[in-house]
């Protein structure tokens, strides 16, 4: 049992592993985040996809006009699901990677270039600032997972 508590206490003195855990709370945080700006957008623009959701807005035919969707809503669940398809990775493939031995400085970069990717992907969806800013800023998050995992491939497996 000590023995265990030393391996788990040498990963959290691991600068690599800290500066992981660092930047996936960040983009962790800011994907929910996303969660608060839906329910926002859904109260303040009144449109629901649950009926008991409307209750709060009255009753029977002046309830039903608030079951609906709403451009603005559906752009920020748009955001919010390029979110899970993109921070889901980054957390399995940045803890893999953490845990490969790479410099710390090296990865310090992949994480922060990452995280801010994310938040300039966030604020590009949410404004909207013009294209190519959304594209461009996922492209570099995405990238920055894909040079993650060829580290972990070649230097972590055997393939």
């Amino acid at each position: 049992r000590s023995a265990e508590m030393a391996k788990l206490t040498q990963l959290i003195d691991n600068e690599v592993f800290r500066a992981y855990a660092t930047y996936a709370v960040i983009v962790l945080l800011k994907m929910m985040l996303m969660s608060l700006i839906t329910a926002y957008f859904r109260i303040t623009r009144k449109a629901f996809v649950n009926p008991e959701d409307t209750a709060v807005f009255g009753k029977g035919e002046s309830a039903k006009k608030n079951l609906r969707t709403d451009p603005d809503v559906e752009r920020v669940r748009r955001g919010h699901l390029n979110d899970l398809e993109n921070i889901v990775p980054f957390l399995g493939i940045g803890l893999l990677y953490a845990l490969s031995g790479p410099e710390l400085s090296t990865a310090l970069l992949h994480f922060r270039i990452f995280a801010g990717a994310r938040i300039v992907h966030t604020f590009a969806y949410l404004i909207p600032l013009p294209q190519p800013s959304r594209g461009l800023s996922w492209a570099v998050g995405y990238t920055v997972t894909i040079l993650m995992a060829y580290r972990v491939l070649k230097t972590a497996l055997y393939l």
